[in-house]
């Protein structure tokens, strides 16, 4: 009767020739989530200041509508009320969407910051984890070399 090997021994041996070292998961884990803080904090900062902006639009508009809504004493004064109104919206409008833009502006350019850095940071672990696992698998072919 044919006996089958037991292959255990053989891969236990190959695995303990190529040792994997996991502190390169773990700091990838690490750098993955200090990044996504990093563009949270952007993002919730965009979001708070987005919405500043929005609530003192709205307030400034429900003012000059406050305005309007008042009873005037001449026919015409209502026709000089809705165009200051519409004069003042339009004045409005263009702050408002320049702030807007600023704040558009400002995200933009600290995300490229924040992706550069990534970038820079990701091609120096990547150089470094190389070179130690190049280092590793030398030193485990010589140590096999020398044992065989």
């Amino acid at each position: 009767m044919a006996k089958t090997n037991d292959f255990t021994k053989y891969m236990n041996e190959a695995m303990a020739a190529f040792p994997m070292d996991m502190s390169a998961y773990n700091d990838a884990f690490k750098s993955s989530a200090a990044m996504g803080e990093k563009f949270s904090k952007v993002a919730l900062e965009a979001a708070e200041k987005s919405t500043e902006i929005s609530t003192k639009w709205t307030k400034d508009t429900l003012t000059k509508v406050a305005d309007v809504a008042t009873v005037k004493d001449e026919p015409t004064a209502y026709t000089k009320a809705m165009t200051d109104f519409a004069s003042a919206q339009a004045e409005m409008t263009a702050e408002t969407m320049a702030a807007f833009a600023e704040v558009a502006k400002k995200v933009q350019m600290e995300t490229v910051e924040l992706m550069m850095a990534a970038g820079k940071e990701a091609s120096e672990e990547t150089s470094a984890a190389v070179k130690k696992a190049t280092a590793e698998v030398t030193t485990a072919a010589k140590k096999a070399s020398a044992a065989a």
